[in-house]
């Protein structure tokens, strides 16, 4: 219930910023950042194990809250998870198994990468290469878990 209540104040305060940082017009959502080029997923060792990491070694999520290879996460919550986008097909690269990728359609032609059937995000306060700051928070109406190699969410013990 802390780690709980303790991360929902810390994504409360990362929204506000990032909020108030867009350059949209009042009241708009910004959108999730959009991919270029092909996103890449790999491998990467945290204090967690092996988990699924974008190109760039950053951490991703699945949301408890996704049903049916559908994204729950949109507004304020793509603000603080950011959807892990791509303009073609994604890559896997370093332990990933191709098969497992694919794309789901956030509207407005956005596809958002996912693995094992699982729609992949990042989160905003992890700022760099193997951060899991968003293991286990609840937040948005349910839970946050980093990915193994299968696609299953690795629970953190005590968690």
């Amino acid at each position: 219930m802390r780690r709980s209540l303790l991360g929902a104040a810390a994504i409360a305060g990362a929204v506000t910023v990032a909020a108030i940082a867009s350059s949209g017009a009042a009241g708009s959502s910004p959108a999730p950042s959009v991919t270029r080029s092909a996103a890449k997923v790999e491998l990467t060792n945290t204090k967690l194990g092996k988990v699924l990491a974008d190109g760039s070694g950053r951490t991703l999520y699945l949301f408890e809250k996704d049903k049916g290879h559908k994204s729950a996460c949109f507004g304020a919550c793509a603000t603080a998870w950011p959807p892990l986008t791509t303009s073609g097909k994604p890559t896997a690269i370093k332990g990933v198994s191709a098969s497992k990728l694919g794309t789901i359609d956030r509207g407005n032609g956005v596809k958002q990468v996912t693995y094992n059937g699982h729609p992949l995000y990042r989160f905003i306060k992890d700022t760099g290469p193997r951060q899991t700051h968003g293991e286990g928070l609840k937040a948005f109406g349910a839970e946050w878990y980093v990915l193994s190699a299968a696609g299953k969410k690795v629970e953190e013990a005590g968690s």
